[in-house]
């Protein structure tokens, strides 16, 4: 009895420890990725950045501190860092091309520095953050002059190189390309090489956000905003064939993009933490008359969005370095502001780790001409535990429950389906030509996008079928 009472308080001993080990360890692991974001290593960065003179993609190659050269060097020496201390949880490459064209009057190498964080599960799913690592003055052409580049992009290089030092302290079901891009500013070259090199691998691109000027919070007229980021988004997709664009005048579906609908969701999930941004949706592809490193991905077929600050400073952005009438002129480190690059950043992190933990959207499709309800179809997708159907009115923004549907017992928006390779189904009780539908995929790691029931709502490139007459 003595031994028996003796064992089992061993046992209680044990397990208590257990317990407190157990329950120790959360504390930890509690710490997000997001929280670990540092304004002060984004400053160093830049300031590193700024400090290779000019990154004009023209300028030296070999100069191992000026030029674009030294400064694509740096950025996969940083990547490489960062992989050794994940223990090599990085592969980086650095795909080139030679270039020539309009802006680049000879033949120049570009080159672009790829990490790439390979997911356990579905390591072909990937979802990327890029920024553009070159610079220009106020003549594109200008390959000598000194280009600080600061916040255009800087800022955006800087939060690709944060986000790969916090995230590749977790693992995640699909993989993680974190890329700096040369040529932006001749003409999206950085941009093309990448996206066609990603369809060389083989990947799934499921998501692409790109940063361009994401560090300053006040405009050249003085106007500030450090409380939101702009999100850009194209509407009918670049990729749409004539039959399916025809469909889409019929049928809907220009305000449908997966671009749209990756959109919608940062805006939701920025929603979520009420110390951050909050997302101020653009629904255009880019700003007024300018583009960015989203557009190639954008034509290959792929999600794409663009973030970029509330206001912009064009005092500060693609200009020579002078004073003018007491107006200092040029993209330097002193008119940035850090802390909103961290926020820019956080939510940045927040939303790849979401994204590389959750599986890809369906494909769903609707049915409901001529009846007085509303097939839904879609197809299994790997990695998802079921499924979230929402629905909208045709001439609201944003998905939602509300409505006359939600008093229907069943089926009805967000209505839950199993998941698993077989087609899933759901009919509702509505009549569809009042409706758009989007069906999201969740999982462990959080829910999807939605993707929405419209000619070409797939968040994957069109198939162009061929002609197989003679």
């Amino acid at each position: 009895m003595i031994f028996a009472h003796n064992l089992a308080r061993v046992r209680r001993m044990r397990k208590t420890a257990l317990l407190a080990a157990v329950f120790a360890t959360p504390l930890v692991a509690q710490v997000q990725p997001a929280e670990q974001v540092s304004a002060e290593r984004l400053r160093a960065d830049v300031e590193k950045l700024v400090s290779f003179g000019t990154r004009h993609t023209l300028s030296e190659q070999d100069n191992p501190e000026r030029g674009i050269g030294a400064a694509v060097d740096w950025g996969a020496s940083e990547m490489r860092n960062i992989s050794a201390g994940c223990d090599n949880c990085l592969e980086v490459v650095l795909p080139e091309r030679m270039i020539e064209g309009s802006r680049v009057p000879t033949a120049t190498r570009l080159r672009n520095v790829v990490a790439i964080q390979r997911g356990t599960e579905r390591p072909n799913e990937v979802v990327v953050v890029q920024a553009h690592i070159d610079s220009r003055v106020s003549d594109v052409s200008d390959f000598t002059s000194d280009a600080p580049g600061a916040n255009d992009d800087g800022s955006g290089t800087a939060l690709v190189i944060e986000a790969a030092r916090v995230l590749s302290a977790k693992s995640h079901p699909t993989t993680i390309v974190y890329a700096l891009l040369s040529g932006e500013e001749q003409g999206l070259y950085g941009g093309r090489l990448l996206a066609d090199w990603l369809g060389e691998q083989g990947y799934t691109v499921k998501a692409v956000l790109n940063n361009d000027v994401v560090g300053n919070s006040c405009g050249s007229d003085g106007y500030c905003d450090p409380d939101h980021v702009r999100v850009f988004s194209e509407g009918p997709r670049a990729d749409l064939t004539d039959s399916l664009r025809a469909a889409q005048r019929r049928e809907g579906g220009e305000n449908d993009s997966p671009s749209r609908n990756l959109s919608r969701w940062i805006d939701g999930l920025a929603e979520q933490d009420e110390a951050g941004l909050d997302v101020r949706q653009i629904w255009r592809v880019d700003r007024m008359g300018r583009g960015g490193d989203q557009i190639p991905f954008l034509e290959a077929g792929y999600p794409a969005v663009r973030f970029s600050v509330a206001v912009e400073d064009y005092e500060h952005q693609h200009q020579d370095l002078r004073v003018e009438d007491g107006t200092a002129y040029g993209d330097t480190v002193d008119e940035m502001d850090f802390a909103y690059l961290a926020k820019v950043t956080q939510l940045n992190v927040r939303a790849l780790d979401q994204l590389a933990s959750v599986p890809i959207p369906p494909v769903p499709t609707a049915q409901a001409a001529v009846r007085t309800d509303t097939l839904l179809e879609w197809k299994g997708v790997a990695g998802a535990s079921g499924y979230v159907v929402k629905m909208r009115r045709t001439d609201e923004p944003d998905w939602t429950q509300d409505g006359p549907i939600v008093n229907y017992e069943r089926p009805r928006p967000g209505a839950v389906t199993p998941a698993g390779e077989r087609t899933h189904s759901v009919v509702i009780p509505v009549r569809g030509d009042d409706w758009i539908f989007g069906v999201a995929s969740f999982g462990p790691g959080g829910t999807s996008p939605f993707a929405s029931a419209v000619p070409a709502g797939q968040f994957a490139p069109v198939v162009v079928e061929e002609d197989d007459s003679d």
